[in-house]
């Protein structure tokens, strides 16, 4: 398929997955207690998600990713000082990633900076990742050290990893020097979710093989104002809800994937292959798998301009000047996913039944 023809039919299906979504259910699951990771541009969603919402997030787990607002709104920024830094293009420095925090926690754009110096994070860097450079890895470790207590934070470099996440449970996981689609890769027997779960969250039973039970297709339209493709939101995200969660009480952990990673470009292999789900259903949690999708300036059934070709996350500005900020669209989007994981489920109505002679219409 060509590029044109790819890019018409994507438009005109959506880019859907080709199974019904269904409603995120609802789970009565624990919120007050939540943990988030991701890799990339997913790393870097993780850490601003956790920085806006610092009264929800308990911990952070960040693969190739780096300082909180680290690109101000500018792609120049982005692409130099934030992942391939050199000269006088640096990441902040802590002193001015606080700043900034503090600015617009005093502001009320993001919550309260005091929520966030009692969090744990952990952090992996690959010495052959030539995306994200392992300086940018060491101006988040800054940053978090200048934040937290030094038992709180622990940081992984493994030498011979590319860019990827770092997995055990893909079958066909790259090698471990590789920094290509699907960005999964096998370095021995590092299991980043494990790992940084583990951190995160203390002592966890061992993940469980096969994971019982169901990955959910859900509805990510019903979270969106607006149209969810001018957030550069898929219409369909993933949930893997462990059978021990439909009870209720289950923590929730959201996993963001990176550029080129979404559904959309690699199917399942991000939330089959990436570790988390033999850990979730062992422990009982609830994996929130939000997606992502490409935007090429307009977009079929919309005149909004929007330019993110790779369907990264928005840590830049492409979605808007407030994308950092509890005010960001996909900031808003994954926050009301969470809330519904933890409402109440929705009582089952059964029908009446029908008095002799009746007639139901």
């Amino acid at each position: 398929m060509t590029f044109i023809s790819r890019l018409a039919a994507c438009g005109l299906l959506l880019c859907t997955t080709g199974v019904a979504a269904q409603p995120l259910p609802r789970l009565a699951a624990s919120t007050d207690n939540v943990t988030v990771s991701g890799i990339s541009s997913g790393g870097y969603m993780a850490v601003q998600f956790q920085v806006a919402y610092s009264s929800l997030v308990r911990g952070a787990g960040i693969v190739a990713g780096g300082p909180y607002f680290c690109a101000e709104g500018s792609v120049r920024r982005a692409l130099g000082n934030c992942m391939a830094p050199s000269g006088k293009d640096l990441p902040p420095t802590p002193d001015e990633t606080l700043k900034t925090v503090r600015q617009l926690a005093e502001a009320g754009r993001i919550d309260p900076f005091k929520n966030l110096q009692d969090d744990r994070v952990w952090l992996l860097a690959g010495g052959n990742d030539k995306t994200v450079l392992p300086p940018v890895m060491d101006a988040l470790d800054a940053f978090y050290r200048a934040t937290l207590a030094a038992d709180a934070i622990s940081f992984l470099k493994v030498q011979e990893a590319g860019h990827a996440m770092l997995s055990v449970a893909d079958p066909q996981a790259n090698a471990c020097p590789t920094s290509e689609t699907p960005f999964i890769n096998r370095c021995q027997d590092v299991d980043a979710a494990g790992k940084l779960l583990t951190h995160l969250l203390g002592p966890l039973q061992p993940p469980a093989a096969p994971p019982a039970g169901e990955m959910i297709v859900f509805d990510q339209r019903p979270f969106v104002t607006g149209r969810a493709i001018d957030a550069s939101l898929a219409n369909e995200g993933y949930a893997f809800v462990p059978a021990s969660c439909r009870g209720g009480g289950c923590k929730v952990h959201v996993a963001f994937h990176g550029c080129l990673q979404n559904a959309g470009e690699i199917g399942r292999r991000f939330v089959d292959g990436a570790g988390y789900n033999g850990w979730a259903a062992s422990n009982r949690i609830v994996v929130l798998y939000p997606q992502t999708v490409r935007r090429y300036g307009l977009a079929w059934g919309s005149f909004r301009w929007l330019l993110n070709p790779k369907g990264c996350w928005d840590w830049w500005g492409y979605t808007g000047a407030d994308y950092h900020t509890r005010d960001g669209a996909q900031m808003r989007a994954v926050r009301a996913m969470i809330e519904t994981l933890g409402m109440p489920p929705q009582p089952v109505q059964s029908a009446s039944p029908s008095m002799p002679g009746s007639t139901n219409r």
